[in-house]
């Protein structure tokens, strides 16, 4: 089946951590086989917008996969004199040929369904540090670059290289099994977060000619709801998830014909996805019930009240800046405070010189980051501080990576111009 470029780079996005965990199950080795995979990938995207998808993908890459990590296994043991070591940690055959599987054919035995989750709290393991399990997931599991991560934890591409690279060498031959009740729990927060940052960059890709990854943000909601099935009566579970589908529920809304940028304020709400909003208010609800609110239930329930605006006039901005008082209380980051800045609740509320009294007041923290001189020019130009909002916009716009983004705030700052 021939398909275009761009639907072969979701559908192999998609496959992506679904192959990885399928060769580290079988063989067990994480970095060798993570380049074994990324090897296949390339070979898919050269071939398949050319020579047509395969009826089974998934079956493709794990086969090509595969046999790229036995040449490796096979050329690393006679060239290091490690072949009872590389014997003992792969399948007995794994010289010979693939391991039999369901999705190559003639095989017996298909690839678990829930081995990307399976692969998503081996990312998570305990031994490694919490920034460390965050990096690695999102790169074997999200499939972001080592940039995307980079710029997602405001820190140099080289030092979240090292991260990642520490991070594999510390999981080298751990199990490949999912963890039990408890060593699960002690992992849950990580993974949350992985998925959140995961569902992020799909919703607002950080660069890039798309406003959305949305093959990434479908494959957060995914893997959530896997998560959900592990963990049903969660409250922080349920309250991401309902947070990805009331957000998801805006994406049609979210660009114009030519993948312009459209603020909240000025989506046509009758474009949203009204069913993934009944949802998500249903799961806001059930996930408000399920012990104290956490950071995932606090942003869902403002995401709610959103939602439930039929215009934005009708946003009831007191009760989101309650919200986000309560948030930034619990989990004091930064974004979170600048959100709340904007939100636009303090502006809403308070007027905009209150917000930019709020957002000033990160400034340290967020130094550098567009999204801080974003909200600095909204702000400004609502309290009617032309010049200022002009410089700001110019000064967001020349420092995010997004294509979209930087021609909406281009635009608002030429409109400013007159």
């Amino acid at each position: 089946m021939r398909r275009t470029t761009t639907e072969v780079e979701d559908l192999l996005r998609r496959h992506a951590p679904q192959v990885l965990g399928a060769l580290v199950r079988r063989y067990g080795h994480f970095d060798p086989a993570e380049d074994a995979v990324q090897e296949a990938l390339i070979a898919a995207a050269r071939q398949w917008p050319e020579e047509g998808v395969p009826a089974n993908p998934r079956g493709w890459l794990i086969r090509v996969a595969s046999r790229r990590l036995v040449d490796r296994l096979r050329s690393d043991a006679a060239r290091r004199a490690r072949e009872e070591e590389a014997a003992a940690l792969t399948p007995r055959d794994a010289f010979t040929a693939p391991a039999p599987d369901a999705s190559v054919p003639g095989g017996s035995r298909a690839p678990s369904e829930d081995d990307t989750l399976t692969l998503l709290f081996l990312c998570c393991h305990p031994d490694l540090a919490p920034a460390a399990q965050i990096a690695l997931t999102l790169r074997a599991v999200g499939g972001l670059t080592t940039a995307e991560i980079a710029r997602a934890h405001l820190v140099p591409e080289a030092t979240m290289a090292q991260r990642i690279s520490r991070a594999k060498r510390k999981v080298r031959g751990v199990a490949f099994v999912q963890p039990g009740p408890a060593d699960r729990d002690q992992r849950l927060a990580a993974v949350l977060q992985v998925l959140y940052l995961i569902f992020n960059e799909g919703y607002t890709a950080t660069s890039g000619r798309s406003l959305h990854r949305a093959g990434l943000a479908r494959e957060a909601i995914r893997l959530t709801r896997s998560v959900r099935r592990l963990l049903p009566r969660d409250g922080a579970v349920t309250g991401l998830l309902a947070l990805m589908l009331l957000t998801d529920a805006r994406s049609a809304a979210r660009t114009g014909p030519h993948g312009e940028l459209i603020p909240l304020d000025e989506q046509d709400r009758t474009r949203w996805d009204r069913a993934a909003v009944a949802e998500g208010l249903a799961l806001v609800e059930e996930a408000l019930g399920e012990g104290p609110a956490g950071p995932y239930q606090v942003q869902a329930a403002i995401a709610a009240l959103h939602d439930e605006a039929a215009h934005a006039e009708d946003t009831d901005w007191p009760q989101i800046l309650a919200l986000y008082d309560v948030l930034v209380r619990i989990a004091p980051e930064p974004m979170a405070g600048l959100s709340r800045a904007v939100a636009v609740a303090v502006a809403m509320v308070h007027g905009p010189r209150a917000g930019l009294a709020e957002a000033d007041a990160l400034a340290d923290r967020l130094a550098g980051h567009h999204r801080l001189d974003a909200v600095r020019a909204h702000l400004l130009e609502r309290a009617g501080d032309t010049e200022g909002a002009r410089a700001a916009y110019r000064a967001a716009a020349s420092g995010t990576l997004s294509i979209p983004e930087a021609r909406y705030l281009y635009g608002r700052a030429d409109r400013l111009d007159g």
